[in-house]
């Protein structure tokens, strides 16, 4: 079998690489400086256990990359749409910009190709490419990958949906697709868009309905991590319920497809309460660890602060929609000076220019009021914490997430804040 892999950013790599494994693929980017790192074996972003993947590809013959959608998608029996599809501002999805590509790809496809689409885009699209193009044959699976384990949760997945005209199997998917999960859910194209949607729109409705709860335990004096723990025992709820108390979600990843449902709604007439109320709480809930420094060392002028972590979510080193770059744009208009620390950032993007960008965790607590830890790396829970909290010139650790929470329960003097706890 030939697979094409059209898009090779963090979904289009992991793709490609983890199906090198077992058939030949040909990966596709029209960004040549993108595939001249691939063809050395580097991925453009950092995902753990990635570069090792791509290398064992290359040196297998089983995987390549080009730029020329001739070559690539010539001989392929399936050309697998794997665009990050970028967002705006607005948490809107820019479908014209994986269509445009894909536009550049389709007439070099054989008559009854599959055309497999896991980029994240509104439902309904399907149905509009096979009417355009209607001598190949078009899917939907829905992508569900994880920053920072990426890989496992590709090859390892509990199930995989495919969406197809009718919800009829197809041979070659299942040939393709069966070795990364025990079970393919077969649906129709519709449905399959739609489940991608409902997915994060359900896991952002449990996030924000947590965070609003947690909020309300903060003030009756209830630890919201034990009423976490109340609801996910209960069997109609579950364990893996995304009830923790926390930061915002961020990204715009959950956000977009909100955004997409709203859309949906909007040109069919509907007016959903809940769907467009998510994005209004979790908003709210966004500026919670600025207000929480805020209340407690107002004016900020002139204070320094420490930020702990500026990446997305660990084992990345993406920036995009990064909820702590948010708030130390915040600290910054308000007048604080700010020092940063992740181990995966060497540069900071021209909006913090006024930031200082330092090589490790204690540089940045030298001096400071508060510390705010933004991703949960793990390096910091290996930080000499006893010894550098003195050096601050307040003991006042924010933490969302309570990600360090069994480090500082030990400590003298240290004020610790997390969602869901009353001071």
């Amino acid at each position: 079998m030939n697979v094409a892999v059209l898009g090779l950013w963090h979904l289009g790599c992991v793709t490609a690489a983890c199906c090198a494994r077992r058939v030949r693929v040909r990966g596709l980017d029209f960004d040549r400086e993108t595939v001249e790192r691939l063809k050395l074996g580097h991925a453009p972003i950092l995902e753990p256990g990635l570069d090792e993947l791509l290398a064992a590809g290359l040196a297998s013959g089983r995987l390549s990359f080009g730029e020329d959608p001739r070559a690539a998608c010539g001989e392929a029996d399936v050309l697998w749409v794997a665009y990050d599809t970028p967002v705006n501002d607005r948490d809107e999805s820019d479908t014209a910009f994986v269509i445009s590509r894909l536009d550049r790809c389709l007439p070099h496809l054989r008559a009854g190709a599959i055309v497999l689409v896991s980029s994240q885009l509104p439902a309904g699209t399907c149905r509009e490419l096979e009417r355009a193009h209607p001598s190949l044959r078009f899917a939907c699976s829905p992508e569900n990958l994880r920053l920072g384990k990426a890989i496992e949760a590709f090859s390892k997945a509990e199930r995989i949906v495919v969406g197809t005209r009718g919800g009829k199997p197809l041979p070659e998917l299942e040939t393709l697709l069966s070795p990364f999960a025990p079970r393919i859910l077969w649906m129709r194209t519709e449905s399959a868009e739609m489940v991608k949607h409902g997915l994060n729109a359900f896991l952002a409705l449990s996030i924000g309905f947590m965070n609003e709860l947690a909020t309300l335990c903060e003030k009756v004096g209830a630890d919201a991590a034990e009423v976490s723990l109340g609801l996910k025992s209960e069997p109609r709820i579950g364990p893996k319920a995304y009830l923790r108390p926390g930061g915002a979600f961020a990204g715009g990843t959950l956000a977009r497809d909100l955004v997409s449902l709203v859309r949906i709604a909007e040109k069919s007439g509907e007016r959903p309460a809940i769907i467009p109320a998510v994005l209004v709480s979790n908003d709210r809930h966004r500026g919670w660890p600025f207000r929480q420094v805020q209340a407690r060392l107002a004016p900020l002028k002139g204070k320094r602060m420490a930020v702990l972590g500026l990446t997305y979510t660990p084992n990345t080193d993406t920036l995009r929609r990064s909820a702590a770059v948010e708030l130390c744009a915040e600290l910054l208009a308000a007048g604080a000076a700010v020092a940063v620390f992740d181990p995966a950032v060497r540069e900071l993007p021209p909006a913090l220019r006024a930031v200082t960008l330092t090589k490790e965790a204690g540089a940045a607590l030298q001096g400071a009021e508060a510390a705010v830890v933004c991703t949960e790396w793990p390096e910091f829970r290996r930080v000499p914490w006893r010894g550098l909290l003195p050096r601050m010139a307040r003991a006042l650790v924010v933490d969302a997430n309570g990600f360090l929470e069994k480090e500082m329960e030990s400590l003298p003097g240290v004020e610790y804040v997390r969602v869901g706890r009353s001071a």
